[in-house]
């Protein structure tokens, strides 16, 4: 039934949004939400700073007149998902970040802190927002960089750190025998994956083995809603794409089937993908821009993806696609 309504409410809103004119005046600050404009720089500042996200045009058939045709929206390949939702344990109260509706509410399955807010609330207060896109910058992503090279051979320079205060530090309690073993070798025909053992995904076939899934996530903007939408589609090791059933194991259960919908992609053709619902993604904007101007900062419009992927984070929290805490912000 639930599927039926959601797919009534998907054409519905189809309507709405070629109904819809595009917005020309910058809104952000006031309710959260972007003109193309403002999407598309957002876009080019995670492509700057976290070169994993690339723009893609996709289908002809379905450009988007009011972006440019090579900035149709923002894609990312291969990102691992080691474990089912399932599988992972909250510590502490679930906190509810909005009000259940007719779309489904948000659920911050985050840690309270001492103070009452929530570890999302710290990220976002750690930004520093009088910051510029200079000082922005991915550790990682600078040494891969062309012309990164001298910057990355000064950090060379580093004495080496001792393997003995490597263990004493506690860095390798992090890896977990739970599933850092396996017991039983694959077979030769079968090549497995490096990485298979270091996930929580067994095949049901009986094969102990354990296998990784990867996501390609997508980021479309919404003219209906004026924001962000993200995308996403799951496929198991052998690349083969996972059902929706499988899909659904990898989104919190607060917000399957709810707040996480099986949709036609606005760019691409071919079925259904999940998308997360943007019905309340201006909301939540503006709820953070408020912190931010209540701390004495102010939210420059060109985080917005970056302070996006963190709070989606929260619905899809087993998909490893946020590598923006490692930005160096001050």
């Amino acid at each position: 039934m639930q599927s039926v309504l959601n797919t009534v409410k998907g054409t519905a809103l189809n309507v709405a949004e070629y109904l819809t004119p595009v917005l020309k005046e910058s809104k952000f600050r006031e309710t959260g939400v972007l003109t193309p404009e403002e999407f598309v720089a957002a876009g080019d500042h995670l492509v700057h700073h976290c070169p994993t996200w690339q723009w893609a045009a996709g289908d002809e058939t379905k450009t988007k007149p009011y972006l440019p045709k090579d900035k149709q929206f923002l894609i990312t390949r291969n990102v691992p998902c080691y474990r089912r939702c399932k599988q992972m344990e909250y510590v502490g109260e679930e906190t509810l970040v909005e009000e259940e509706s007719g779309d489904g509410g948000w659920v911050e399955t985050h840690q309270l802190n001492d103070d009452g807010t929530t570890q999302l609330e710290d990220k976002i207060c750690e930004l520093t927002m009088e910051e510029t896109k200079e000082e922005m910058h991915t550790p990682d992503s600078d040494k891969s960089a062309p012309g990164a090279g001298g910057q990355a051979e000064d950090e060379d320079d580093d004495e080496a750190i001792d393997m003995d205060d490597f263990e004493e530090s506690g860095m390798l309690e992090l890896v977990d025998p739970a599933v850092a073993t396996t017991t039983r070798k694959p077979e030769p025909e079968a090549k497995a994956s490096p990485v298979a053992a270091a996930s929580g995904d067994a095949e049901a076939s009986g094969d102990s083995v354990l296998h990784t899934r990867t996501y390609d996530l997508h980021i479309s903007y919404d003219k209906y809603y004026q924001t962000p939408r993200l995308w996403v589609v799951g496929y198991d090791e052998q690349r083969k794409p996972l059902t929706v059933e499988q899909m659904y194991e990898d989104v919190s259960q607060d917000h399957a089937k709810k707040t996480v919908t099986m949709e036609s992609h606005p760019h691409l053709p071919g079925p259904n993908m999940a998308s997360v619902h943007p019905c309340r993604h201006a909301d939540i904007m503006k709820k953070i821009i408020q912190t931010v101007e209540e701390g004495g900062g102010q939210l420059g419009v060109h985080l917005y993806l970056i302070i996006f992927l963190k709070f989606v984070q929260t619905v899809i929290p087993t998909i490893e696609y946020d590598f923006t805490q490692n930005f160096n912000m001050s």
